[in-house]
C-alpha cells in the first residue's frame, strides 16, 4: 500500500468524530456572538481600555487607569473591559463607583484571568476572535494602558481595522509614553521607512499620559460627527 492510502485511510478514520465536534462547536461560536450582542447593543457610548492583567493594585499604571476609568464614566461613557485581574480590574473598578456602566467580557484561561467584581455587566468567551469582535464593535474609543501580548494584540487589531476600513475611525490613544516611546519609534522609523505603512497611518495613534486629555481627545475626535454611528457606520459595523 503506498504512503498517499496509508495517508487517506488514516485521515478517515480521524475525520469524523472531529468533523463532529468541529460543527457542533460552529453553535458555540455563534451563540458567543449572539449572547454578547444582545446584552451589548443599548450600550453606548463605549470605551474599550486594555493593558496587563499582571499590574498589582498598588502599581501607578492601575491607579491611573481607575483614574481615567473613572472621568470616563462621569463624563457618560461606559466602560468595557476584559473584565480580568490588573489593568482590567482597575477599568472597571473605575467606572463601577460612577454613574455609567463597567462591563467585563472574559475569557477562560488556564492562567491569570479570573473574573473581577467591579462589573455591573458580565460576559464569559470561550473563543478570543468573539471577544474581540466585541471590543471594537461597540467601543467609541481605544484607551491602551501599557500591558504584553494581550494588550499588543488588541491594539495591533484595532490599527488594522481601522486602517482597512473594516471598522470606523476611532480614537486609539496609547497612555503612559516612557511605555509606549519605543514601539511608536520603531512604528516610524522601521515600519514607516520600509514602506510597510504609510506615513499618514501614524496619524491613528494618539499618545497621552494626562487622564483629563484623555477624556477630552475623544470629545474632540466626536465634537463634528457625534457619537451616535451613521448609517455607513452601522453598515461598516454589520460587516465587521
Amino acid at each position: 500500500m503506498n504512503k498517499k492510502i496509508l495517508q487517506q485511510d488514516s485521515a478517515e478514520k480521524v475525520e469524523k468524530p472531529w468533523s463532529a465536534r468541529e460543527s457542533w462547536r460552529i453553535f458555540g461560536i455563534m451563540s458567543e456572538f449572539f449572547e454578547a450582542t444582545e446584552r451589548l447593543n443599548a450600550v453606548h457610548p463605549a470605551v474599550s481600555i486594555f493593558g496587563s492583567a499582571r499590574t498589582s493594585q498598588d502599581h501607578e499604571h492601575y491607579k491611573l487607569t481607575e483614574k481615567i476609568a473613572r472621568l470616563l464614566s462621569e463624563a457618560g461613557f461606559a466602560v468595557i473591559s476584559g473584565g480580568g485581574p490588573g489593568i482590567m480590574e482597575a477599568a472597571n473598578k473605575g467606572a463601577y463607583f460612577g454613574p455609567s456602566a463597567s462591563i467585563g467580557l472574559n475569557i477562560q484561561l488556564l492562567h491569570e484571568q479570573h473574573s473581577n467584581k467591579y462589573q455591573d455587566i458580565s460576559q464569559t468567551f470561550r473563543h478570543f476572535f468573539a471577544r474581540k469582535v466585541m471590543f471594537v464593535k461597540f467601543a467609541s474609543a481605544y484607551v491602551v494602558m501599557p500591558g504584553g501580548f494581550g494588550t499588543l494584540d488588541e491594539l495591533m487589531e484595532a490599527l488594522t481595522l481601522v486602517q482597512t476600513g473594516k471598522t470606523r475611525r476611532i480614537p486609539i490613544i496609547l497612555v503612559h509614553s516612557p511605555f509606549w516611546n519605543g514601539l511608536v519609534d520603531w512604528i516610524r522609523e522601521v515600519l514607516v521607512k520600509e514602506g510597510m505603512i504609510s506615513p499618514e497611518d501614524l496619524d491613528l495613534i494618539q499618545m497621552i499620559d494626562e487622564p483629563e486629555a484623555v477624556v477630552d481627545a475623544i470629545f474632540k475626535h466626536y465634537e463634528t460627527r457625534g457619537f451616535t454611528p451613521s448609517e455607513a457606520d452601522h453598515e461598516i459595523q454589520l460587516n465587521l
